[in-house]
């Protein structure tokens, strides 16, 4: 629903830019495509968790669901830790740590797991964003040795 809300606000905010035709895009064109993309998205994820029960606990003398709180708590962590470290770390360690955080909510962590994850991401992010895009990212921060 998060999804198909935030589709939704971005369209209404981009409403006032004209938006064209296929052959001849207008301004609005283009977020208006992300705007049906996401929503697409948010409407496939919506009626995914309806169809499926998922691993989801009840507990049946309380009659209550039980909240994966450590996976949730993980998660956010790891884009917070994110958030905060970008900067002062670099791109690299910034991904690698956010990644084997969010890889720990798993039931199925490892360490060695967690590690190639992180290892693959930062070794993807330079591909796409530092090589392939010549973006100018520092792949290490000033606290780290880089500019």
């Amino acid at each position: 629903m998060l999804l198909i809300f935030l589709a939704a606000w971005f369209a209404w905010l981009g409403a006032d830019l004209p938006i064209g035709r296929a052959i001849r895009m207008g301004p609005g064109y283009f977020p208006l495509v992300l705007c049906g993309i996401l929503a697409a998205l948010g409407l496939i994820v919506l009626l995914t968790g309806l169809a499926f029960r998922g691993d989801v606990e009840v507990d049946e003398d309380a009659r209550r669901i039980a909240i994966p709180w450590q996976g949730m708590i993980l998660i956010t962590v790891s884009v917070v830790l994110f958030g905060l470290a970008v900067r002062p770390l670099g791109l690299g360690p910034a991904i690698g740590l956010a990644v084997f955080i969010s890889s720990a909510a798993s039931r199925r962590f490892t360490l060695v797991s967690g590690a190639a994850m992180a290892a693959v991401m930062v070794l993807f992010a330079w591909a796409v964003f530092v090589h392939g895009l010549g973006l100018p990212l520092p792949m290490l921060g000033p606290w780290l040795g880089g500019y």
